[in-house]
């Protein structure tokens, strides 16, 4: 199972009011640099799903964009502490049904991977606030930061993942929800086992994550888009 985390994973509406993204959950503490990344927001968005621009150069907006709202989170401090009270006061919520699936596909050894434009630490926080457990066969393939000894993000690891380059080229990245800070970099022979498995069920809400399988070889591909 191939799933996308915002909107898939997560309801659009809650109560009659837009649920809010991994991303859009996160208040660095820092006025000026909320602010700044909301103005990046605002500017990139549009482009985003504009049907005007040629793929090429809307992956290299989406580039741009992700790069920038990454450079500002470093610049502006952010902190492991920050997350998890971003997350403990967030407006997100679980489509109902979540937690039922995730427990029937870790009975039957099903690999889960989440794949996600977002933040993997924020999406992990999420799972462990609104969860309140983990499951072993989900992995997360997602932007992860790196934090120093203080909790203090310093960098990012890997490439980055952005709307619109979802896909296999990105599973080196998968790693298993931790339950301490720095435990990503053990190996994860699961990679393989799932670049094996012949049929996906694949889950997204944007025509982008459809990409999510592609070189992965597979004999069925069941797709449901969630509006």
């Amino acid at each position: 199972v191939i799933a996308d985390f915002d909107a898939t994973l997560t309801k659009y509406w809650i109560d009659g009011r837009r649920g809010q993204s991994s991303h859009g959950l996160l208040q660095q503490g820092n006025p000026e640099y909320d602010m700044k990344r909301q103005k990046l927001f605002e500017y990139y968005h549009p482009l985003e799903f504009n049907p005007r621009i040629p793929l090429g150069e809307k992956t290299k907006l989406m580039e741009e964009w992700w790069g920038k709202t990454h450079a500002l989170l470093i610049e502006g401090g952010l902190t492991y502490d920050t997350i998890k009270n971003s997350v403990a006061s967030s407006f997100i919520a679980f489509r109902d049904g979540v937690v039922e699936l995730f427990e029937f596909l870790e009975e039957r050894n099903v690999p889960v991977l989440i794949f996600s434009a977002g933040l993997a630490d924020i999406i992990e926080e999420v799972l462990r606030q609104k969860l309140h457990r983990s499951f072993k066969n989900v992995k997360i393939v997602s932007n992860r930061m790196v934090f120093d000894q203080n909790g203090h993000l310093v960098s990012f690891k890997g490439k980055t993942i952005h709307s619109l380059n979802k896909n296999e080229h990105a599973l080196d990245m998968a790693a298993p929800v931790h339950d301490h800070l720095g435990e990503v970099d053990l190996p994860i022979d699961e990679c393989a086992l799932v670049k094996k498995r012949t049929n996906v069920l694949l889950l997204g809400d944007h025509l982008g994550d459809l990409g999510m399988s592609d070189g992965l070889i597979y004999e069925t591909r069941i797709s449901v888009g969630f509006l």
